[in-house]
């Protein structure tokens, strides 16, 4: 599969390839037409997308479609027009591990760092919580990503962010000695689990849309909650599971983020801070790999600013010629399955 990155992709390019829809909704604008509106993405990155074709069906999100398009610019963001879509079909021969954005290491191997982060811990009241939680997750932890479209969001990415939250945490306790360290870490293991009630997802780690539960409560309330039922399904009481409750509920840090306290002991202040700074790095990471060096991105939103991508690296590689769209084969055999973890081999 010979085409150009999302990242590569600038202002006026031609762009015509396999991508992956993250998102597809059939809009009408102010004029009463009728078009449709795409997230369309790769591993490197995902674009807005629109189709003005009123008759247009939107593809289903977790599907691979070819696309024909324009790169324009919207508001200051990158933007493709589609010109003809179809979808992809097995001739084609779509290798899922350039499309599916996943975590940089395999899921087994990040869920054993965080038990073996349990087995270290020191209180038995927490290990028990911990293990009850992640119990009740089930397979879901082996696929589900930390949010739809901001940080993290990849296969594997709430394992990812978890992760690389314990390993920050394990870097500062030394510096902070009179922190509690299991109680950090116990926060930093739990503050997130309930996001695999929040979103739905598919096994590629694709979020179609956001659970009934999660857009009434949200993954904070519910965390609270799934940290008191554990307690009692394990037959633990006492004063770390209102911490680690508050600790869930607070690590937004402020009410326009989410929650409803503020941290209000030391272990839930750096759990908040951890979470932002693990959050934004990431997405911060993402922005300059689609970002030429020596250039500004455009803004983004969630950290309402643009970045500037430092030039002392040189310049970015041009991308490659797209290929001419074509209908789908007839005559090739179909492939056998791509497994989409080949992306664990690289970085995101």
């Amino acid at each position: 599969m010979n085409q150009p990155t999302v990242a590569a992709l600038r202002k006026d390019d031609r762009f015509t390839g396999f991508l992956l829809v993250r998102m597809a909704e059939q809009r009408q604008s102010s004029k009463g037409d009728k078009y449709l509106d795409m997230t369309l993405g790769d591993a490197t990155g995902d674009l807005n997308a629109k189709m003005w074709d009123g008759k247009a069906v939107p593809p289903q999100v977790g599907t691979v479609i070819k696309v024909q398009t324009t790169v324009q610019e919207y508001n200051g963001r990158l933007q493709l027009r589609v010109e003809r879509m179809r979808a992809a079909v097995p001739q084609d021969e779509v290798d899922m591990s350039a499309l599916t954005l996943c975590a940089p290491e395999a899921p087994e191997k990040m869920l054993a760092e965080i038990h073996a982060a349990i087995d270290g811990m020191a209180s038995d009241d927490l290990r028990k919580i911990l293990r009850e939680m992640l119990n009740a997750c089930g397979d879901k932890l082996d696929y589900y990503p930390a949010a739809q479209r901001l940080h993290h969001a990849e296969r594997s990415g709430l394992l990812h962010h978890t992760v690389s939250m314990l390993r920050t945490a394990r870097a500062i306790l030394p510096l902070y000695p009179f922190l509690d360290a299991d109680l950090l870490l116990a926060g930093v293991i739990a503050h997130d689990l309930s996001k695999t009630a929040e979103m739905q997802s598919d096994t590629l780690g694709n979020v179609k849309d956001y659970s009934t539960e999660g857009l009434l409560l949200g993954h904070l309330v519910r965390g609270v909650t799934e940290v008191r039922l554990a307690a009692d399904r394990v037959g633990v009481t006492g004063e770390y599971v209102l911490l680690l409750q508050h600790m869930v509920i607070s690590h937004h840090g402020e009410p326009e983020f989410g929650s409803p306290r503020p941290p209000m002991f030391p272990e839930a202040e750096a759990l908040h801070m951890i979470d932002d700074f693990d959050a934004k790095m990431n997405e911060m990471e993402g922005v300059m790999k689609r970002t030429p060096r020596g250039a500004f991105s455009e803004k983004i939103w969630s950290l309402d600013r643009r970045l500037y991508h430092p030039n002392y690296l040189g310049e970015l590689e041009a991308p490659s010629e797209p290929a001419p769209f074509d209908p789908p084969a007839q005559e090739k055999p179909a492939p056998e399955r791509r497994d989409v973890h080949r992306a664990y081999d690289g970085l995101l």
